[in-house]
């Protein structure tokens, strides 16, 4: 979800050369802007998304928070705007190395003052706790040392979690892990104790078969970001090879937006251009991931199951203002789904239970109200990054 990214989008020009690669992107871009959020910032900056989400229908959402400058108790900044929507969110914050050790330990006591509170809730049985879910997060392996990682493992303990990590998102992750640690990164994370069967990678564009195994062995889930990736051209996950083995990927969005519509036909279209390929990434695929990987990946998370109708499941249901011109069938309707459907013909969203959006207006989020508050303070984010030092990207 990357809740903190919608006050960027369209971010104006910032100073510098245009980035040439990932990791360029990073640290002129979104390293900066991280640092650039306020409490405020973060606030608004999520009901941006869950208004998104709302309105195309997505009930669910599993989200990677990072902002250096407001570190303690930002993800309850998160968790009210999340509560107030009547939406589902699982949180964590992004522990990383690349601030200094203050910010490091900070980022770890967040995570950990976070799965406590979420257990908390859950043992109070507060209607909360089935909207909210946690993990302790990382950034990546290229940005956590061994050290940190084992600290955030201590940190885990006893806490019933697994990590949430960018995982082989671009060559760089797996050049820096041989280069220093001589492995490869799915190797050093899981000889290192970080994946296991609740824990969530995301990406994985660059894992080769031995890490694929890794992921496999250890019960790990991935989360594909198809528009994510091409956006920052890193690459195309080998994600038909990964299910193939039996690894559980689900289809993700990594804050472009929450149109998951969008998001399956563009994986669908991706592959195949891909492999040059027209039989690649079948509708069934695109399916199996946004559907029942992603209700799997989500039982990570939240004590009740999503993504079916039935006793004691979540009541999530969207309505969509589809007419469809050939019959829809069991055995068509995946292409009905990619080719007919896009998140702007949905018109209700119920989340457990709750009409969040009734004949396409929403009902717990006032739209006009967050866009002109976000207005106002993306305008502010963007002036400090404008304001920060990029003498050293010349």
């Amino acid at each position: 979800m990357h809740a903190a990214g919608p006050l960027t989008h369209w971010l104006a020009a910032v100073p510098g050369p245009a980035p040439a690669n990932f990791m360029q992107i990073l640290k002129q871009l979104w390293w900066n802007i991280d640092r650039a959020l306020t409490p405020a910032d973060c606030r608004v900056s999520a009901q941006v998304a869950l208004a998104d989400a709302v309105r195309h229908g997505t009930t669910t959402l599993v989200d990677h928070h990072a902002s250096p400058g407001a570190v303690d108790g930002s993800l309850d900044m998160l968790s009210d705007a999340v509560l107030e929507s009547g939406l589902r969110v699982s949180l964590c914050y992004e522990v990383t190395d690349r601030n200094g050790p203050a910010e490091t330990r900070a980022g770890i006591a967040e995570n950990v003052r976070w799965l406590k509170k979420v257990h908390a809730l859950r043992a109070a049985n507060d209607p909360a706790a089935g909207r909210l879910g946690a993990s302790f997060g990382l950034h990546a392996g290229f940005t956590v040392s061994d050290k940190t990682i084992d600290q955030c493992l201590t940190a885990a303990a006893g806490l019933d979690t697994g990590f949430h990590i960018h995982l082989a998102e671009d060559k760089a992750d797996e050049q820096n892990s041989l280069q220093l640690y001589n492995m490869r990164v799915a190797e050093r994370l899981e000889e290192r104790g970080v994946l296991g069967p609740k824990t969530l990678v995301a990406h994985g564009v660059h894992l080769d078969a031995f890490e694929m195994n890794s992921l496999l062995t250890t019960h790990t889930k991935l989360s594909h970001q198809p528009r994510s990736n091409m956006n920052n051209a890193v690459g195309v996950a080998p994600v038909e090879t990964m299910m193939k083995k039996g690894i559980t990927v689900g289809l993700g969005n990594d804050g472009f937006s929450n149109n998951m519509f969008t998001e399956m036909a563009v994986a669908y279209l991706l592959h195949k251009s891909h492999q040059g390929d027209p039989r690649a990434m079948s509708g069934d695929l695109v399916m199996e991931m946004a559907y029942q990987n992603n209700a799997e990946i989500a039982r990570i998370f939240f004590p009740r199951p999503v993504g079916e109708l039935s006793p004691g499941t979540c009541a999530d249901i969207i309505l969509l203002d589809y007419y469809p011109y050939t019959w829809l069938t069991d055995g068509n309707y995946p292409w009905h789904t990619i080719f007919g459907i896009d998140g702007s013909y949905v018109t209700h969203t119920i989340a457990s239970g709750k009409l969040l959006m009734q004949d396409r207006q929403l009902l717990t989020i006032d739209e006009q109200a967050v866009a002109a508050r976000g207005r106002e303070l993306s305008e502010k984010v963007w002036q400090r990054v404008a304001d920060m030092d990029w003498r050293h990207y010349k």
